[in-house]
C-alpha cells in the first residue's frame, strides 16, 4: 500500500491520538513563538522521503523566484501533525495529498473522480481553515500493482485489465492491510477479474519487493513513486479503471501568508504540473538508493525545469 494512501485511512488508536498530541507539544517548543510576526516562511513536510524532497522542492523554489527567507521543517510527523501545524501558524505550507486530505482531513468518504477529490478539498481547506490548495505538483503517490518488467514485456501487457487472463499463473503478495480493507485486495480483483494461483501471501509491506525479486511471488500492491520500482526493474500495470482512489500530490499554504508575502502565490504555481509520476520516482531513488542529499537533487531537478528539461 502506497504511503499517502496508508496515511490517509489507517485508524488512530487512543495511544496514537495522544503520541500526536505529545508531538504537537514538542513541534510548538521548537518552533519560536510569534510566527505571525516573524519575516520568514516555514515549510514542513511529513516523516518520509518522498515528503522531504517535495518541501525542499518548495522552500528552494520560493527562495529563487522570491527571495523569501525560508526555513525547513521536515520529518515533523504524520498529516495531523503536519495540518495542525500549519492551522496554528507554526508552519505556512506543506505538501500534502487529495485523498488523504479529504478522507483523514475533512473526513469524507473517498471517491474516484481526481477532480472532484481536487475540487472539494480546495474548496473546504478555504472555507474551514483559510488554507490554500495549490494547483497539483503532476504526480499522484497512489497504490500501484507491480509485476517483474520482463514479464510485461513478455506478455505484451500493460493496463490491470489486460493482466486479468494471466492472472491464473501468478502468485500475489500484498501487505497484512490491504488483504484485508475493503476497498483493498477483495475489491481489486472483482473490479479486474484477477484469479491468482492460490491465496495471496500477506506480509509486511517492505517485504513484498524482497519476494518479488526473489520470485516467491509474481505481484505485489506497493506505491507509485517508490524508489524500489526502478531499483529492482518493476512494471506498474495502470489502474485503467480507476479502481484506487486519487492521492494528487499538492502544496497547501496558510492564506495569511499569501497575503503578507505577495509574490509567494506565483512561485507556487510554476511547479504546477512539473512533476510526473516517473519523476517523482527517480527523485525517491536518488534519495533512498543512491543516497544524494534532497538539497542536491532538487537543485539539479530545477535546473533540469529552468534548462527545459
Amino acid at each position: 500500500m502506497g504511503r499517502a494512501a496508508y496515511d490517509a485511512t489507517q485508524v488512530e488508536s487512543g495511544a496514537e491520538l495522544t503520541m500526536k498530541r505529545i508531538l504537537l507539544i514538542l513541534i510548538s517548543a521548537l518552533i519560536i513563538p510569534g510566527c505571525t510576526e516573524r519575516d520568514y516562511l516555514i515549510v514542513g513536510s511529513k516523516n518520509f522521503t518522498e515528503q522531504i524532497i517535495l518541501a525542499e522542492l518548495l522552500a528552494q523554489q520560493i527562495e529563487r523566484r522570491t527571495g523569501i527567507e525560508v526555513e525547513r521543517k521536515s520529518n515533523l510527523g504524520g498529516t495531523l501533525v503536519c495540518h495542525r501545524a500549519l492551522e496554528a501558524g507554526q508552519i505556512d505550507l506543506y505538501p500534502e495529498y487529495t485523498g488523504t486530505a479529504f478522507a483523514a482531513i475533512l473526513r469524507e468518504e473517498i471517491i474516484s473522480d481526481p477532480k472532484k477529490v481536487y475540487q472539494r478539498v480546495k474548496a473546504e481547506y478555504a472555507r474551514q481553515f483559510r488554507v490554500h490548495v495549490a494547483v497539483p505538483f503532476g504526480f499522484e503517490n497512489t497504490y500501484a500493482v507491480l509485476i517483474r518488467k520482463q514479464e510485461a514485456e513478455r506478455l505484451k501487457i500493460q493496463t490491470l485489465t489486460q493482466a486479468g487472463p494471466h492472472s491464473s499463473a501468478w502468485r500475489a503478495g500484498v501487505g497484512h492491510e490491504f488483504l484485508e480493507r475493503a476497498d483493498g485486495y477483495p475489491g481489486l480483483v472483482e473490479t479486474y477479474g484477477l484469479k491468482f494461483s492460490g491465496q495471496p501471501l500477506a506480509m509486511d509491506l517492505n517485504m513484498t519487493y524482497r519476494a518479488i525479486a526473489d520470485e516467491k511471488v509474481d505481484l505485489i500492491v506497493g506505491s507509485s513513486t517508490d524508489a524500489q520500482i526502478e531499483a529492482m526493474n518493476l512494471f506498474p500495470l495502470a489502474d485503467d479503471r480507476r479502481y484506487f482512489p486519487p492521492y494528487e500530490a499538492v502544496p497547501v499554504v496558510r492564506q495569511d501568508a499569501l497575503e503578507k508575502y505577495l509574490p509567494l502565490s506565483g512561485a507556487l504555481e510554476e511547479l504546477g504540473g512539473k512533476i510526473n509520476t516517473e519523476q517523482m520516482r527517480r527523485l525517491n531513488y536518488l534519495v533512498d538508493i543512491a543516497k544524494k542529499s534532497p538539497r542536491e537533487v532538487v537543485r539539479e531537478f530545477l535546473s533540469g525545469l529552468e534548462a527545459g528539461n
